[in-house]
């Protein structure tokens, strides 16, 4: 989401109300994984994005991306499909994608009043070797969220490990889009920032049981600076190199950090072998990546 902190506290979730977040998260997961297997060269994406649409009217969900408000025009569909230097919220289309693309695809739907909200980079066939290594960071980005939130006190000890790592590895963050707090509503408190500055640090909330968030980094191969196209939403880098972006939706247990938004049947494959973002145990137990590898 666009960056713009207010004060105001998070909105923290019961034991069982994260449950039903989780069978949102199993949903927004399924969905995601219908794109893996769709993302193939010569594939529309407006085709993936009627895929997910069914997928998730199938199963009595909404799709929380159709018809979001915007600041000149309602979102179109129910998934957002950004390619190569795309970084977010591209509008699926008559596009086709090309063997060699990165294809960012995010999607959130609403089960039973509780939503959740994912996103993948996916690598179509051969990609190039820094471009691969571009995802790789990103996901070693979301992993490291997901380890720290676990063993933090406050948000800004865990976004400056998430910088720290993408900056160390050559790479820029996305500054001007931010993740959030999600439950009920897809934006709830707080705003989720993937750094750290002074405006990030004055609005710092503590990291506690019931806090549930989705986590997104946005890594730029190039500088952080983005602009967005005349279609009013998608956002581009404005030095035209790649972008990845991954999501996870988090929630703090008592029994630790859970991924809400996890795979229940995981593949096997990770971004090393080219099919898209790693895969996620649902329980945190893995050391986080060390910065600079």
């Amino acid at each position: 989401m666009l960056r713009k902190f207010f004060s105001q506290s998070p909105e923290l979730k019961s034991p069982r109300e994260i449950a039903l977040m989780r069978e949102a998260g199993k949903l927004v997961s399924k969905a995601l994984r219908i794109c893996r297997d769709m993302a193939k060269p010569g594939t529309r994406t407006g085709d993936i994005d009627q895929a997910v649409d069914a997928f998730f009217a199938s199963h009595g969900a909404i799709p929380l991306f159709k018809n979001y408000p915007g600041q000149k025009t309602p979102f179109p569909a129910s998934t957002c499909i950004s390619l190569n230097a795309e970084v977010v919220h591209g509008i699926p289309g008559i596009r086709t994608i090309r063997e060699g693309d990165l294809v960012k695809i995010d999607t959130a739907c609403k089960l039973n009043g509780w939503c959740a909200d994912a996103a993948i980079t996916i690598m179509v066939g051969e990609v190039r070797p820094e471009w691969r290594r571009l995802v790789k960071v990103a996901e070693e980005t979301l992993q490291i969220a997901q380890v720290e939130l676990g063993r933090s006190r406050w948000w800004t000890e865990v976004a400056e490990r998430m910088q720290r790592h993408v900056e160390q590895n050559g790479f820029s963050v996305v500054t001007q889009y931010v993740g959030h707090g999600i439950g009920r509503a897809m934006h709830e408190n707080p705003q989720v920032a993937n750094f750290v500055n002074k405006e990030v640090r004055k609005h710092n909330f503590r990291i506690e049981e019931g806090l549930v968030l989705a986590v997104e980094p946005m890594v730029n191969m190039g500088r952080a600076d983005t602009d967005t196209l005349r279609d009013h939403w998608t956002v581009v880098t404005r030095d035209g190199l790649p972008s990845a972006h991954v999501e996870h939706t988090f929630a703090i247990t008592n029994g630790g950090v859970m991924v809400l938004t996890a795979d229940p049947e995981p593949r096997a494959e990770t971004s090393d072998g080219g099919t898209g973002n790693a895969e996620f145990p649902t329980q945190a137990t893995a050391a986080a990546p060390q910065s600079g590898a």
